[in-house]
């Protein structure tokens, strides 16, 4: 284990001993009553909404026409009593979830939010201009904060209560509303969940939109045409305005004033909710998904960044002029949305179409690290976006980026425990954390704490699936390969995606010596994958491999580890104990033995029979896949040396893996990790992930750009500089290996990964 490692260990180690003596015991349920919050329905979810009918009838007019009767002015003397009227969607008037929720219309077919049709019939929300002052709106917000605290305090359904409260009279809280269902859509990743929270966060959008056009609140067509300018000519790097400077005494005594607080806030929260709505987008792992996710990020970019200009404008009288928490909340988008696409590959951001300015990292951690700061709304969600930053990331490319980004993790993981410290969303991250420190049956106990203090509320049921997905991973990364098999099984019907879950429980149970239950579970996983009408990269995974394994009628099972594919592909590798790590080489080496004496015994036809009826012996992607669980694991232990023949091997027969398109550029990847742990040759290493790159058409091909994206980005970071790269792997053909070999030379790979071998090596 590395002093990176072990510090984060020992770090989490204290901290855990806190959180044992919190969390040893679920927090007993409060007596039902009426007024507690245990009385509303453990399955309640927030993302269910209850609309109450208003007594007034509100005609439809698309063109802003005045309504034709006058709603009841129950508002304080400070809101304007001008109107505008947002439409919003009919829900159960009851806040309990089916047992079996209806097949949704899938969310590709969802319409981006637009303003109400003429057509449409349904209950109105008053957007009424807030004319608070920024003193006099902390204070009225001070019931949200309370809010919030206890939604990342377990106590969801008081959270739910106090959004609903006022969700038809303040976007925030409605945001409210909608963050938890953000939340819930992002932890089950269900389509059901995912509709949810698309629907919550529509509203709220349109709801924020109607007062922002109360206010006659909009961005100033120079000041539009002269940003889309500077973006195209490049000179603009944020996307910010950039011509904005602080107004001196003069202008300011000259000009009428800063657009009001409550304007800027209704353009946040608009600009928000379009946020949120990408990340969602960006889960859905499609490229229509990818497509709406730019669509929302860039509207959602203009409203950020016409708040911004304002708040530049303002100087260092900004305080006077916006409320402490639509600051943070400018700072929270601002950052995030630069955050979100840093870790983008190429890939990606071609699909969701360029911004025309580049993300800046920096930028997105000093934003979000003020919002942090400032201890408002958003701080605990600030500390959620940078928790995910650095898991995912780290998660990605352990072994080039756990040293970098583990101690930013741990820091930021016990600075919001000391504030919320039995939250369930930052037990799961300590579950994540402890499982990059190799600290295995910490965050087992980590991610069995977020279950308990999730129990008989609203995140019991995505928090319960959750947390046993990670668990099985973590049996699986210690070899118990039937207590990883037990979680898988219960989660089958629950998860997202239960193609790849029985595929997972069914190599599981292969590797536990049940042959019988294994063949039976692949073949339902392929099933279960093809039912699926848009099939995503997890199915067509499946699909791929248990049409390999069904070729041979599962006789060569044998020959391969498929529970151990699954670590290989998910990184996982990288993560486990030096002494499961032993374990598994040995089961490697065992199947490589049976490899080469099936082989032998297939050749020893060849010496005895002319021209015999049975083809000559084709092991070479069951071979390359053992190769590349070796390469794995010797580079997680330190031996990446050792693995130079065996990637040399892989990349010198890559022509005849056509079994599995997927071994090739993982094979690029582990040789980029081999050469990155030789301080000489970080040259090499970007060489061949730059190679992977050139290569498309593979199952996780997006999983893959977005880790090589990162390993890329961190070293042009680091200053390491390019060398020539390999051809395109789609040019290369088996007549021009030969032919390059009779003239003595081989392919252009650097020098680091040639092979002196012959290709029966192993």
């Amino acid at each position: 284990m590395s002093e990176h490692e072990q510090n984060a260990a020992d770090a989490l180690q204290n901290n855990s001993n806190e959180l044992t003596t919190n969390t040893a015991e679920p927090p007993p349920s409060p007596p039902h009553t009426a007024n507690s919050e245990s009385s509303l329905p453990a399955t309640a979810t927030a993302a269910v909404v209850k609309v109450q009918e208003d007594d007034t009838v509100i005609t439809d007019n698309n063109d802003g026409a005045e309504d034709e009767s006058e709603a009841k002015d129950n508002s304080s003397n400070n809101v304007e009593p001008k109107v505008v009227s947002v439409a919003t969607t009919h829900s159960p008037d009851n806040d309990r979830l089916p047992d079996q929720p209806p097949a949704p219309e899938p969310i590709a077919t969802k319409p981006l939010p637009s303003p109400p049709s003429a057509s449409r019939s349904t209950p109105r929300i008053q957007a009424r201009t807030n004319t608070l002052l920024p003193r006099e709106q902390e204070v009225a917000d001070q019931a949200m904060m309370e809010g919030m605290d206890a939604l990342f305090n377990n106590r969801f359904s008081v959270a739910k209560a106090i959004f609903e409260s006022r969700a038809r009279e303040d976007p925030l809280y409605s945001l409210g509303k909608g963050a938890m269902a953000f939340i819930r859509a992002i932890i089950s990743s269900t389509q059901f969940d995912a509709d949810r929270a698309i629907d919550e966060l529509s509203e709220t959008y349109e709801f924020a939109n109607a007062q922002v056009e109360a206010a006659q609140a909009k961005k100033p067509l120079k000041d539009t045409v002269s940003q889309i300018f500077t973006n195209l000519l490049g000179k603009n790097t944020t996307g910010l305005p950039t011509n904005t400077r602080p107004l001196n005494q003069e202008e300011l005594k000259e000009q009428s004033g800063f657009m009001s607080n409550g304007a800027l806030r209704a353009h946040v929260i608009k600009a928000e909710c379009g946020l949120l709505m990408s990340l969602v987008w960006l889960s859905q792992e499609t490229v229509l998904g990818y497509l709406k996710m730019g669509l929302n990020l860039r509207r959602a970019y203009s409203s950020y960044s016409l708040v911004w200009q304002e708040y530049k404008r303002m100087g260092q009288d900004f305080s006077q002029h916006m409320d402490a928490n639509t600051i943070a909340a400018v700072q929270f988008g601002i950052g995030s949305v630069h955050l979100v696409l840093s870790s983008l590959p190429p890939k990606i951001l071609k699909v969701i179409s360029a911004f025309g300015w580049h993300a800046d990292r920096n930028l997105g951690f000093a934003l979000l690290k003020l919002c942090l700061e400032s201890k408002t709304i958003r701080s605990p969600l600030a500390s959620m976006m940078l928790l995910t930053y650095y898991v995912l990331l780290t998660s990605h490319a352990p072994l080039i980026l756990n040293s970098e980004l583990m101690q930013p993790a741990v820091d930021c993981l016990m600075d919001a425990q000391k504030t919320y410290p039995n939250s369930a969303f930052f037990l799961y991250f300590a579950g994540r954390v402890s499982r990059l420190s190799r600290s295995i049956s910490l965050s087992t106990q980590s991610f069995e704490y977020a279950r308990r203090v999730s129990q008989g509320d609203w995140a019991e049921a995505p928090m319960t699936t959750l947390t046993g997905y990670e668990t099985a991973f973590n049996h699986a990364m210690q070899l118990n390969w039937k207590a990883a098999a037990e979680h898988l099984d219960q989660l089958t019907s629950s998860h997202s995606r239960p193609s790849f879950v029985k595929f997972f429980y069914a190599a599981c149970m292969e590797m536990a010596g049940d042959r019988s239950e294994a063949v039976l579970a692949f073949a339902e996983a392929a099933q279960l994958a093809k039912k699926n009408k848009n099939p995503t990269q997890l199915d067509q995974l499946v699909i791929e491999r248990v049409s390999f394994y069904e070729n041979s009628g599962y006789q060569d099972l044998d020959l391969s580890l498929p529970a151990l594919e699954v670590l290989l592909l998910w990184n996982s590798l990288a993560c486990m104990s030096h002494e499961c790590l032993s374990e598994c080489m040995e089961k490697v080496d065992e199947a490589l033995s049976l490899i080469y004496e099936r082989e032998r015994q297939e050749y020893q036809i060849r010496t005895t029979e002319i021209a015999p009826n049975v083809d000559p012996p084709d092991y070479y992607c069951e071979r390359g896949t053992l190769l590349l669980i070796k390469i794995s694991i010797l580079n997680a232990m330190g031996r990446s040396h050792d693995a130079i023949v065996h990637l040399n091997w892989i990349i010198d027969n890559r022509s005849r893996i056509v079994g599995a398109k997927w071994i090739v550029p993982f094979t690029y990847w582990e040789a980029g990790v081999a050469s990155w742990s030789m301080e000489d040759k970080r040259s090499v290493a970007l060489a061949m992930w730059q190679q992977a790159l050139s290569i498309s058409g593979y199952v996780l091909e997006y999983q893959l750009a977005i880790r090589l994206n990162l390993a890329i980005t961190h070293a042009n970071d680091l200053g390491v500089p390019s060398t020539t790269t390999a051809k395109s792997e789609r040019k290369n053909s088996i007549g021009q290996q030969q032919q390059q070999q009779q003239n003595g030379h081989r392919r252009s790979l650097p020098a680091t990964v040639r092979s002196t071998e012959s290709p029966s090596d192993t």
